[in-house]
């Protein structure tokens, strides 16, 4: 039996398309890599995290935003 640590990735929806975030360090937890990548797109800052999902030996993590449109 082998174990195999599945590099993690991050996703954020903007313009409607997936924008891929690589992981910044392997030790930071899910919210550090979120508060890190909020300082380049803000609305990270309220959203959820969904995941992991395993997609092609990756961990795939998604930033879902809570922020509703106006209007």
């Amino acid at each position: 039996m082998k174990t195999l640590i599945l590099p993690r990735v991050f996703l954020h929806k903007e313009n409607g398309q997936d924008v891929r975030l690589t992981d910044p360090n392997d030790n930071f937890t899910v919210t550090d890599v979120q508060n890190f990548f909020a300082g380049t797109y803000p609305v990270l800052t309220n959203a959820k995290v969904i995941g992991p999902e395993i997609i092609n030996d990756e961990a795939v993590y998604r930033f879902e935003s809570t922020m509703g449109t106006k209007g």
